[in-house]
């Protein structure tokens, strides 16, 4: 893997969202004009937005695109993140929900999956279209972790670590892509690879590796002592705890899961972590696979998803003080996009 300098990551990140603002390409531009419908769309989702916390706003989704196309929809909620890349790369979905990493997989697998939609920042437009991959510790053991008057990550090593899967952006290849770059520059570790952070033991890296399978996995394996420190996003778990120290998202905020949270956290109520680590990542998109749904079909749900209607629809983009949960929030909106949004996650493994 070529070494990304830790500065360049964030640069090339953000920056790709600065030069894509406003961007509106239509996707259907990769489609055949001959392709069938099928009779159902299937939307796979990864296991993040797979939860019952999360089926009001899957349901108006799905609402829209059925009022948008005629076509009856339906979900497939998955357990693993090669499920959902592999069901819209084959088309068996014609839809899905992915990270950018997954989106790279699927586009890699198949070039006719493109994003469809990417939901903007609450500027609404693509120039703070971002979410963080951030790396936590257990509240108490921080101190671990200081450096100065900050954090930082020399003392993850030869720890017990979980990512989330190989396929998560913010929760495996931001990361890995971090922690190749900030080592490599030390004697002990210059040959370090992100493969070589995939398995722990003696000798390895870490002591241990863990991959929770979601986000929220990640976390519990944290606040259950599986691992010491962890990779976990803030949009899939923020649901479930409150900002109760720190800025949001930045090195030193403490979070603590609500005493209501439902599973996998019930029974975490008041546990605490700290984040160490935090980088900008770009949101993942909406994507389609434009060799399983016809160009008629693909510009419908373009124009659905991205009209004032769906922007207002508060079971999709949740007011800031309601207590419903989903995965976007107003004053977000959808865009169209294009591929080239996505080049900056591809070039973390070039």
């Amino acid at each position: 893997m070529k070494k990304v300098p830790l500065l360049m990551l964030v640069v090339i990140l953000v920056s790709s969202l600065l030069a894509g603002c406003g961007t509106t390409t239509s996707t259907s531009s990769n489609s055949t004009g001959d392709v069938k419908d099928p009779s159902t769309i299937t939307i796979a989702w990864l296991p993040n937005n797979a939860g019952e916390d999360f089926k009001d706003t899957r349901a108006a989704i799905d609402q829209a695109i059925e009022k948008a196309t005629g076509l009856k929809v339906e979900d497939k909620l998955t357990t693993d993140y090669g499920i959902t890349v592999e069901a819209i790369a084959s088309g068996n979905a014609q839809l899905a929900y992915l990270g950018g990493e997954s989106y790279v997989e699927a586009h890699s697998k198949n070039p006719k999956v493109v994003p469809l939609v990417v939901n903007s920042g609450d500027s609404g437009t693509l120039k703070d279209a971002l979410y963080y991959s951030r790396i936590l510790v257990k509240k108490g053991n921080e101190d671990q972790y200081k450096s100065g008057s900050g954090y930082a990550i020399d003392n993850i090593v030869g720890k017990k670590y979980s990512f989330v899967s190989t396929s998560s952006t913010s929760g495996f290849k931001v990361p890995t892509s971090l922690m190749v770059s900030y080592f490599s520059k030390q004697d002990k570790w210059k040959n370090l690879k992100a493969e070589d952070l995939l398995q722990g033991g003696s000798g390895k890296f870490f002591s241990q590796v863990l991959f929770g399978g979601s986000h929220q996995l990640s976390l519990v394996n944290l606040l259950t002592g599986k691992s010491d420190v962890s990779s976990v996003d803030d949009i899939d778990v923020s649901s479930y705890v409150d900002l109760t120290s720190g800025k949001d998202n930045m090195p030193g905020a403490v979070y603590t899961v609500k005493k209501d949270a439902a599973d996998p956290f019930s029974k975490l109520a008041g546990a605490q972590y700290v984040v160490i680590k935090s980088i900008p990542v770009i949101n993942g998109p909406i994507a389609v696979n434009t060799n399983a749904l016809s160009k008629k079909t693909v510009d419908a749900m373009i124009q659905a998803l991205t009209s004032e209607e769906m922007t207002k629809n508060e079971k999709i983009f949740i007011p800031k003080d309601s207590k419903a949960k989903g995965f976007f929030n107003a004053p977000q909106r959808f865009l169209a996009t294009d591929d080239s949004l996505y080049q900056p996650i591809r070039d973390l493994s070039n």
